[in-house]
C-alpha cells in the first residue's frame, strides 16, 4: 500500500549481538584458509587464519604497553595493512580506535588527540606532503628526550605512546613491528579474558565529523552499531565468502572501515585494498588480477576509472556489484557503470557517520530511475521520516529534514552532551540536517543541505569549521565560506573575507595561511576580499546569494 505520510521503515530482522572480535574469530575458525586480506602495494596476501594471527599479535602487544578497555588509540595513516590490523586489534581488547584523517594538519591533529584524550597514536611516517612524524615532533618536542611510552608532552597531555610504522628508529617512539612482538603468554591469556568481558554495546570507534558550529565532533560508535551496519550493507550487495571487494576508499572514513573491511569480515569475503590512496590504475589492475566481484567508490572515483586512458585494456568483467556513495549518482555515470564496468548490481547508499553510517540504500533489482534520482529506501532495521520545521511529519513528496532512527545511531558526540542533544532528540531520532523528500513507495530523494555543507569530491567540508580557523588570522574581521559548482569535484570551497580596518592581505596570503594547517580540501579554492555581505533585514548572512553571485562572476556553471 502506498504511503500517505513521509515515514517508513525497512525490513526487520535479528541483529548481530556479538563483538567485532568475536565475529572475526568465528569467521576465521569456519574458513581458516580462505583469503582475508590482499594488499598488492604492500605485498600482503593473508588467509583468515594468518590475518587473525597478525591481529592477535598487535592486540597482545597493545596490552603489553598497558592499554586497556575504554582507552583511546588514534590511527593516522593512509590505507595500509597496519591500519586494518589496528582496526581489529583494538576491537578485540576493547580499546576505542580514533580515526584521524590522513590529510589533517597540526591544528586539526592537536584538537582531535586532545578532545578524546588519546593515550597512544599509531602513525605512518609520511604520505604525500604530510610528514606525520615531523608534525608529531612539532606538537610534542619532548619526544626527543623521552623513552618510548614515557611521553609527557605539554601540548598533548594525554599522549604516552607514539607507535610509528616502518623500520627506522625515531627518538621517543615505538616501532609497529616491535609492538607486535611484545605479547607473551601473559598477554595471550589476558586477551582471551578481555574478549569474554566485552559487550556489543561498548564504544569501539570514534569518527571525527566536522561541525557546522566550530570544531569537529567525535561521533562515538559501538560494536553493535558498525558490525550490523556493515553486515546489512553486505546483504544488500548479496555478498558472500565467494566475493572479493575492492576498497579504494579511505579507511579513516566509515565508507572504508565499515562498508569496506568490516563488511567483508561480517560475511567472510575477501578484502582487496589496491593502493594507499585512490589512483585509477592500481584499482583497475587489482580488479583484473584479483578477479574482484565488487567495487566501492564515490562518483569522482568511478569517473576517473572509466576515463583512464588504458581502461579498455583492463578486464573488469568479474565485477557485479558495489556501493556508490558520497552524492547522488549522475544518470550518465550509472549507464557507463552498467555498460562498461559490468556493475549491473551496483547500489546507492546514503547516511551519516553518526548512523554508522548507512540509513538508506537502493536494492540491486531497483529500477534504473530509482538508482539515479533517489538514495533508496530505509536500510534493514531502520526508520526514516521527513520532518517539517515544527517537528510534524511531512506529506509524501514534501520537502523537510531527513531524520533516521535505528540500531546504528551513535552513542553520542564524545564529551559533548549539548551537541549530542541537538542532533538526537528525546525519541531517538537522528536529525541529519539534510533536506529531502519521500515518495509513496518510500524512496528518499536528497534535495539540499540545511547545514550548508560542501561536498568536494566525496569529502564533507563544513563552512563553519573553515571560518573558525580563518578567524584566527589577526587581520581578518569577518569571513563567510560556501560552496561553488565545480565540474570535477562537484563543489569547491569559496570564501568571502572582510579585513580589519587599515589591514592589507591578498587572497594568496590567506591561502598560504591555511596551507599546512588545515586539510588541503578545506583550503578555499576561491577567495574574494569584500567590504560587505548580502544579508536579510534581520542581519542573517545570505550565503545562497553569495554562492550564486560568485559562481556567475567566476564563470562557473550551476550543477545539481
Amino acid at each position: 500500500m502506498p504511503l500517505t505520510l513521509a515515514h517508513t521503515q525497512g525490513n526487520t530482522t535479528d541483529l548481530i549481538e556479538s563483538t567485532i572480535g568475536q565475529r572475526l574469530n568465528q569467521v576465521a575458525a569456519a574458513q581458516p584458509e580462505h583469503p582475508a586480506l590482499i594488499m598488492p602495494h604492500q605485498g600482503i596476501r593473508w588467509s583468515y587464519a594468518e590475518f587473525l594471527t597478525e591481529v592477535d599479535k598487535l592486540a597482545t602487544g597493545l596490552l603489553a604497553l598497558g592499554l586497556s578497555k575504554g582507552e583511546r588509540v588514534a590511527i593516522w595513516s593512509p590505507n595500509r595493512f597496519e591500519w586494518v590490523l589496528t582496526q581489529f586489534a583494538t576491537a578485540k581488547i576493547g580499546v576505542i580506535m580514533v580515526c584521524i584523517n590522513p590529510a589533517y594538519r597540526l591544528y586539526e591533529l592537536e584538537y582531535a588527540l586532545n578532545k578524546v584524550g588519546c593515550k597512544a597514536i599509531i602513525s605512518a611516517e609520511s604520505f604525500k606532503t604530510s610528514f606525520y612524524l615531523d608534525m608529531l615532533q612539532s606538537l610534542a618536542p619532548e619526544l626527543e628526550e623521552c623513552e618510548p611510552g614515557a611521553l609527557v608532552a605539554e601540548r598533548l597531555p594525554h599522549l604516552k605512546h607514539v607507535i610509528r610504522m616502518g623500520a627506522e628508529q625515531t627518538a621517543g617512539m615505538h616501532n609497529f613491528d616491535a609492538v607486535c612482538q611484545l605479547g607473551t603468554a601473559t598477554e595471550i591469556s589476558q586477551l582471551a579474558a578481555v574478549e569474554e568481558q566485552l559487550d556489543a554495546h561498548d564504544a569501539i570507534n570514534i569518527q571525527f565529523t566536522s561541525g557546522t558550529t566550530g570544531n569537529p565532533k567525535g561521533a562515538t560508535l559501538t560494536h553493535r552499531n558498525i558490525l550490523n551496519n556493515a553486515y546489512f550493507v553486505g546483504q544488500n550487495m548479496h555478498l558472500s565468502a565467494a566475493d572479493r571487494l575492492c576498497i579504494p576508499v579511505p579507511l579513516y572514513h566509515c565508507f572504508g572501515m565499515v562498508m569496506g573491511t568490516l563488511c567483508c569480515i561480517s560475511h567472510g569475503a575477501t578484502m582487496v585494498l589496491p593502493c594507499e590512496a585512490f589512483e585509477p590504475q592500481p584499482v583497475l589492475q587489482a580488479i583484473q588480477d584479483e578477479q574482484c566481484t565488487a567495487l566501492h567508490g564515490v562518483p569522482t572515483m568511478f569517473i576517473a576509472e572509466l576515463d583512464d586512458a588504458n581502461f579498455a585494456n583492463y578486464d573488469v568483467s568479474s565485477l557485479r556489484t558495489g556501493v556508490i556513495a558520497g552524492s547522488t549518482c549522475p544518470r550518465e555515470l550509472m549507464k557507463r557503470l552498467i555498460d562498461d564496468m559490468d556493475l549491473a548490481g551496483i547500489v546507492i547508499a546514503y547516511g551519516q557517520t553518526e548512523c554508522s553510517p548507512v540509513d538508506t540504500m537502493t536494492e540491486m533489482d531497483d529500477p534504473f530511475e530509482a538508482r539515479v534520482s533517489t538514495v533508496g529506501r530505509p536500510h534493514t532495521n531502520w526508520e526514516i521520516k521527513i520532518c517539517r520545521e515544527d517537528g510534524s511529519i511531512a506529506n509524501i513528496d514534501e520537502t523537510g529534514e531527513v531524520c533516521a532512527r535505528g540500531y546504528g545511531v551513535m552513542q553520542g558526540y564524545w564529551d559533548d552532551a549539548e551537541r549530542t542533544a541537538q542532533t538526537i532528540d528525546a525519541e531517538g531520532w537522528l536529525h541529519s540536517g539534510d533536506l529531502g523528500e519521500m515518495d509513496a513507495q518510500g524512496y528518499v530523494k536528497i534535495t539540499g543541505r540545511i547545514k550548508d555543507m560542501i561536498i568536494r569530491g566525496g569529502e564533507n567540508v563544513y563552512p563553519r569549521e573553515v571560518e573558525e580557523f580563518l578567524y584566527t588570522h589577526p587581520d581578518i574581521q569577518e569571513v563567510q565560506v560556501f560552496g561553488v559548482p565545480d565540474a570535477k569535484y562537484g563543489e569547491q570551497v569559496a570564501a568571502w573575507v572582510q579585513l580589519r580596518e587599515n589591514r592589507t592581505l591578498a587572497p594568496t596570503d590567506i591561502a598560504e595561511f591555511c596551507a599546512g594547517q588545515i586539510t588541503h580540501f578545506k583550503v578555499p579554492r576561491y577567495i574574494k576580499l569584500v567590504d560587505e555581505y548580502p544579508m536579510t533585514v534581520t542581519g542573517k548572512m545570505q550565503k545562497f546569494v553569495m554562492r550564486d553571485q560568485y559562481a556567475k562572476e567566476l564563470g562557473l556553471d550551476a550543477t545539481d
